[in-house]
């Protein structure tokens, strides 16, 4: 299989990742390999740039991934993803978002 050029969530053309739609640490969990099977689990894969899938990450937790955004479509139904995605859109190709400080505790 070809890798696409553009991101599949926010439709830039620059450098991609391969986004697990289940993600790996969940692979061996028997709850997913009956749901899914093996061979889905392995090729289930959105190329998306490294800005949204930092972004995925740092919103939904691996389980939330798995069991109800197992799809593009349900990954941009999330209205924050979603947003995301619009904003990057309007962003140069080599753009990258500068990473959110945390805020100290204490």
């Amino acid at each position: 299989m070809e890798t696409p050029c553009r991101c599949a969530l926010c439709g830039r053309a620059t450098p991609l990742t391969r986004h697990h739609l289940i993600p790996r640490t969940l692979h061996r969990k028997p709850r997913y390999r009956k749901r899914y099977g093996r061979d889905y689990m392995q090729t289930a894969v959105l190329w998306i740039c490294r800005p949204c899938h930092s972004h995925l990450h740092r919103t939904l937790s691996e389980r939330e991934l798995a069991d109800q955004y197992a799809s593009r479509e349900a990954l941009l139904a999330h209205a924050d993803i979603r947003a995301f995605a619009e904003w990057l859109t309007s962003k140069p190709d080599g753009f990258v978002p500068k990473r959110r400080a945390r805020r100290r505790r204490g």
